[in-house]
């Protein structure tokens, strides 16, 4: 319980100090004119008050990371606090925060142009393609997830596409076509249609989920005992397969850092009304979603006794994350409670399917300069990006999906923090603050490539991480040549 709640109070007092100290590094300034204002459109630049924008922009980044992967994050063990807490407030919420800033004062530039200024027009053109594909994953991933969850009550089928086309899964079908009609009207419809409606309920959903877990380990601190960090050793069952770097790092992103909150940062940029607001919907909310994954990883190791109950739990359920959530918060909270629990993690996927799918619209019109004012232009942007998600879904295995998207998400951050470098030096800034954490998430994305089974899987884990090591020296020089230039 002890580092629990240190890893806690370090996390809100970060806000506060860290966030504040970012604020001066980038010289927010509150008269300044925001693109919500000078580039008003009615559809994706419109004003839009502090709380709901700070409540978008936190369901926009959560998703299903900070519940599910801390939850499977948690079978390493203790370590994962430590990376959830420094992660999240020096890399994630940095990161957060200053690709945020970076879109507010470049008129809600997309992420792919905004790296394209500071890394050059090839990185930007490589940039275009890498996070259109990402936020295709993203959308598929959180579209098959929550049909899943409520087509089956949380005891989840197979989400194979054979399933489905022979009839085994109506239900799952039927729910999966619900949401993608409304995947296509969130994508579509001007901001504070839907979004702006419903996410601040969803948001308080989210709040609220987390407020009763914690409540529980609070005060059922006799029945619920968190492990304490006295080893930094790697508790996972298969430790040999899984090692700490990088699958931590990839398992736990969401919580920690994700590239994907960067293309979601310029949809509330376009919305903000004063720079002043900066610090709590971007810093602010990644220290949220941090405090939810804390308190989920907590509860994971708490409510089967120790690590090596969670991983057991993890092997009997087939590494099921959904089941599992089912299964703490029916003892934990009751029926009733579960379900709103349910609600809010299937309310947390959605609303991060359809800003990844919107996210996906607006860096592809920024990228041919088409007008998004016009209904038939959105339209003919949208149909081809929900096309390409609906055949992942159908085409791959999830497990497929969602391994090709932890690594891409992740180096996704890695190039945004580059990116955040360069903006930071080129302004004179103290860019020791990214450049760590650049370095750092570009060995663990590259050491990957050569770990993961899902890439090279070399056994000999020595060669793999020297491999990485030279992969992430020439990304470094690469990028000082840009930055000297």
């Amino acid at each position: 319980m002890i580092t629990f709640l240190i890893c806690l109070t370090a996390l809100i007092i970060a806000y506060f100090t860290y966030g504040k100290y970012l604020e001066k590094v980038c010289d927010i300034d509150e008269k300044h004119p925001t693109p919500a204002t000078t580039m008003y459109d009615g559809v994706d630049y419109i004003p839009l008050p502090r709380w709901k924008t700070f409540l978008i922009q936190l369901l926009n980044i959560a998703g299903l990371g900070p519940i599910f992967g801390a939850l499977l994050g948690a079978a390493y063990g203790p370590v994962a606090f430590l990376w959830i807490t420094l992660g999240g407030i020096f890399m994630g919420a940095m990161h957060d925060f200053i690709a945020g800033v970076i879109s507010l004062k470049n008129n809600g530039l997309s992420l792919p142009e905004i790296i394209g200024k500071y890394l050059g027009n090839g990185t930007k053109i490589f940039m275009r393609v890498f996070t259109v594909l990402l936020m295709v994953l993203v959308g598929a991933v959180f579209m098959s997830q929550p049909a899943a969850l409520i087509a089956s009550n949380i005891s989840l089928p197979s989400l194979e596409a054979s399933e489905i086309f022979a009839g085994t899964s109506w239900e799952l079908f039927i729910t999966l076509i619900v949401i993608l009609i409304y995947y296509i009207l969130a994508t579509l419809l001007p901001i504070d249609k839907i979004i702006g409606r419903f996410y601040p309920i969803f948001g308080i959903a989210l709040l609220v989920m987390a407020v009763g877990i914690l409540g529980v380990l609070l005060f059922n601190s006799d029945t619920y005992v968190i492990p304490e960090l006295t080893t930094l050793a790697n508790m996972k069952s298969d430790a040999d397969k899984f090692p700490i770097i990088p699958m931590l790092f990839t398992t736990i992103a969401c919580g920690a850092i994700s590239g994907f909150h960067a293309t979601q940062s310029p949809m509330m940029a376009r919305c903000m009304t004063n720079e002043k607001q900066s610090r709590p919907i971007f810093y602010g909310a990644m220290i949220a979603e941090s405090i939810v994954a804390l308190i989920w990883a907590a509860i994971a190791m708490a409510f089967w006794g120790d690590v090596e109950g969670l991983n057991e739990a993890i092997a009997a359920n087939n590494g099921n994350a959904a089941t599992l959530v089912n299964i703490i918060s029916i003892k934990t909270l009751g029926n009733f409670v579960a379900g709103l629990v349910i609600f809010g993690v299937i309310a947390c996927a959605i609303t991060s399917g359809d800003t990844a799918f919107r996210s996906a619209r607006l860096i592809v019109a920024d990228m041919f300069n088409v007008s998004q004012q016009p209904l038939m232009k959105r339209i003919y942007v949208s149909l081809p990006l929900f096309a390409a998600g609906l055949f992942i879904i159908f085409a791959l295995p999830f497990q497929t999906i969602w391994s090709y998207f932890a690594w891409t998400n992740q180096t996704l951050a890695a190039i945004t923090l580059w990116c955040i470098t360069c903006y930071l030096a080129k302004n004179k800034k103290p860019s020791v603050i990214s450049l760590l954490p650049a370095v750092a998430m570009t060995y663990i994305c590259s050491s990957y490539i050569f770990i993961s089974p899902m890439m090279f899987g070399m056994e000999n884990r020595t060669l793999a991480y020297i491999f990485g090591g030279v992969l992430t020296i020439i990304i470094s020089i690469m990028v000082g040549i840009k930055m000297k230039r």
